[in-house]
């Protein structure tokens, strides 16, 4: 259950997976405000690759996802903080704690569950792929005359609907 509540709390923003340092907090048993100063003293050690700071838009972006908007967590002028897997890693060395190294341990694998199953996703998805396109080629005749049997029924229902001409018979 707990790496199912990790797992909730990452989100896809800028191609990348990241937890949002309310969230990071809250795991880490400590103030949104906290977390921020250790990052703010510590800021050589979070490149643009590890955390960035969200844009207005990819927070209302976001904040339409989430089924409660943590406004009593987050003043409305401050943008959270977003923490790829690395920066989530730094963050335990960061905030130096038994339970952040713990926390810290479980998001990895949060991370790490993800990432097998999007990459067990994928190799599905490809299979499935080739098994319709092998499927497809060997249908391909009974496809075709299938398709020939229903336009010719398609005409012939023309051919009953239209007026005759010519002779007809008494």
């Amino acid at each position: 259950m707990y790496l199912q509540n990790i797992q909730s709390k990452i989100y896809e923003c800028r191609g990348q997976r990241v937890m949002l340092d309310f969230d990071l907090a809250e795991l880490y048993e400590v103030e949104t405000r906290v977390l921020n100063q250790a990052v703010k003293r510590n800021i050589d050690v979070f490149p643009e690759d590890f955390m960035f700071r969200l844009t207005l838009g990819e927070w209302e972006g976001m904040s339409s996802q989430f089924v409660m908007t943590y406004p009593e967590k987050r003043p409305k002028t401050a943008l959270p903080l977003a923490f790829t897997e690395h920066g989530v890693t730094m963050l335990a060395n960061v905030l130096k704690s038994k339970k952040a190294r713990q926390t810290s341990v479980s998001i990895v694998r949060a991370f790490i569950a993800l990432k097998e199953f999007v990459l067990s996703y994928a190799e599905l998805s490809n299979k499935l792929k080739e098994i319709e396109a092998t499927y497809n080629k060997q249908f391909k005749d009974v496809y075709d005359a299938i398709n020939y049997l229903l336009q010719k029924n398609q005409n012939m229902t023309e051919q009953r609907e239209r007026e005759r001409i010519g002779f007809k018979k008494e």
